[in-house]
């Protein structure tokens, strides 16, 4: 880590002063009595957070009864609350909202105290058997049973800086909570060569797992020369896949869950009169619908669906989390 600018220096120091004293039991941590899977970064943003919980979902759900809580960052309610229909990215969060598109049958909850947030789902919900955490990896008065560390490929945290300069929230050190680390958004076709420098770098103990993964993009039509419109925390790999396809393609970048004004929408309909469609991402969409672009761009208007995948270690990782549950069950029972 470099510490080249005092703003880092001073936050820095602010986090290792708060980790101290949750090390030290000084502030109190809660483990409660049910399965919970932490997915998290030491990072700000996209890492693949909601991906790897709608992964988590899709692999949990048709074994146990499951729920996801979330803070819901950008949602202008406050409180404890449970996606239901009507509910919008102003209400909930635009990530739980994207997750509640995908699975509108499971429990999908906010509350920025994740611990007051699982007793009322487990309130609501009395046969509840796991509970995925989006984003707790820094909510240290929870403590989850099961912690998946997320970094990016080209970004590891080991490399990082803390914010302003870098990326990092969070201290390199507090990785030693995971129980897996998962490197995402790594390139096709990794080579051995490439995995065990990453291997090296990241030096994990003996109790931690490393797993890769990417992103895969899903089938859309597109159709002429296409506009990308984001409002994600980091644009270039998606902008990189549509411009693999089109080379004609420009980027039209927001800063992360932005809310998108009136003034906004002039000037993207303006903008979007140069091309010929205009792709966006899911989690963006959840914005988009909140104003007039969905109806004023139609048939333009392209959602690029996007999921996580693993490598050969898949039915590994897998297995790992299938059998903390497994177990964790058994006790609650």
């Amino acid at each position: 880590m470099v510490f080249t600018y005092p703003l880092s220096w001073l936050y820095a120091v602010a986090v290792w002063i708060r980790n101290v004293l949750y090390d030290d039991h000084i502030l109190r941590s809660t483990k409660v009595n049910i399965p919970t899977i932490g997915v998290g970064n030491l990072a700000v943003g996209g890492t693949g957070k909601t991906p790897m919980t709608e992964y988590l979902l899709s692999l949990l759900s048709p074994k146990y009864q499951v729920a996801v809580l979330s803070r819901g960052y950008g949602r202008k309610t406050r409180g404890f609350r449970i996606a239901k229909t009507g509910d919008t990215a102003l209400t909930i969060g635009d990530e739980p909202m994207q997750i509640f598109m995908h699975f509108p049958d499971i429990p999908i909850a906010v509350c920025s105290d994740r611990v007051m947030g699982i007793k009322k789902l487990k309130q609501i919900y009395p046969n509840l058997q796991c509970v995925i955490l989006d984003d707790a990896f820094q909510h240290r008065k929870l403590v989850c049973g099961y912690y998946i560390l997320l970094t990016s490929y080209d970004c590891l945290y080991v490399n990082d800086s803390f914010i302003p300069v870098g990326r990092l929230r969070d201290t390199p050190k507090q990785s030693l909570r995971a129980n897996a680390v998962v490197v995402t958004k790594c390139p096709e076709n990794m080579r051995p060569i490439d995995k065990r420098v990453v291997c090296n770098a990241l030096r994990l103990p003996s109790y931690q797992h490393l797993f890769f993964s990417s992103m895969v993009y899903g089938d859309i039509e597109i159709k002429g020369k296409p506009l990308v419109l984001t409002g994600i925390a980091h644009p270039k790999y998606m902008f990189q896949y549509i411009q693999k396809l089109h080379p004609d393609a420009e980027l039209m970048a927001y800063s992360d869950h932005h809310i998108f004004s009136a003034s906004d929408v002039n000037t993207i309909l303006q903008k979007a009169e140069e091309f010929d469609c205009v792709v966006t991402t899911e989690k963006d969409y959840t914005r988009l619908i909140l104003t007039e672009l969905k109806d004023a761009l139609g048939e333009k208007l392209c959602v690029l669906p996007m999921r996580m995948d693993f490598d050969m270690e898949q039915s590994l990782f897998e297995r790992e989390v299938l059998l903390y549950v497994a177990e964790n069950c058994r006790k609650m029972n």
